[in-house]
């Protein structure tokens, strides 16, 4: 997916990458070996789905710069590359020239899987034109009316969980949508560990009722030329 200069691709799941000039992923996880190297990685929390060593493993490279939550470093330290390590807290900005990375707040309110206090994220990602929020794994949280208008004057783009069970329902997902009404939203957190085809396109129905714009992007399988070989 284009935006402006931007290239998107969901690499399933949670998974993002974003290409501005530098390799930009976003909580990979079954990614496959011939992933393009990263120059920055942003991990929202510590679970196996969203910061999985094996696909860091696979995309980073010397000088790699990961950004995590206090409880994943320990995690990152097991890499093979010399790698440069940001710990963030909640409200914290990070500044890599063309790019700001905010973390934001993530957590489930009636269950139990993403405590409130652990202090997990989702990111804004503040480019020249273009807002990105990856919502990480989450509910619909009274912090996301501070999203509202978030990318005026710019293209703001929402990636919103929508799978359940542990995360956020199409139905919920569709109300922080209009709430923090997105130029597009994506849905995400589905097809494998939770969730299924048929939740995004939920999402998408209940949405374009509401006047909110959704994309469903196609997974980016990058491994597919490999996967026909072995047959």
């Amino acid at each position: 997916m284009k935006i402006n200069k931007l290239e998107l691709k969901w690499l399933g799941h949670s998974g993002f990458f974003i290409c501005n000039g530098k390799n930009i992923y976003i909580d990979p996880y079954m990614i496959s070996d011939n992933c393009e190297k990263a120059d920055i990685i942003l991990i929202t929390h510590s679970h196996y789905d969203h910061c999985s060593i094996a696909d860091l493993r696979k995309i980073t490279k010397d000088g790699t710069t990961i950004v995590v939550s206090a409880d994943a470093q320990s995690k990152i330290g097991n890499l093979n590359h010399r790698i440069d390590m940001h710990v963030v807290e909640l409200g914290e900005e990070i500044d890599f020239r063309d790019l700001k990375v905010l973390a934001v707040p993530a957590y489930n309110l009636t269950k139990m899987f993403h405590p409130k206090d652990e202090h997990w994220f989702g990111y804004v990602l503040k480019f020249d034109d273009v807002v990105i929020y990856h919502a990480g794994d989450t509910d619909l949280i009274p912090e996301m009316q501070k999203l509202t208008g978030f990318g005026s004057g710019k293209e703001f783009i929402a990636l919103l969980p929508v799978g359940g069970k542990y995360v956020m329902d199409a139905e919920e997902a569709c109300e922080a949508a209009v709430l923090i009404k997105p130029s597009v939203a994506i849905p995400i957190h589905y097809g494998s560990v939770a969730g299924t085809i048929e939740d995004a396109l939920e999402f998408k129905k209940l949405c374009e009722e509401r006047g909110v714009n959704v994309e469903v992007l196609e997974k980016e399988w990058f491994s597919i030329i490999i996967f026909l070989n072995k047959f």
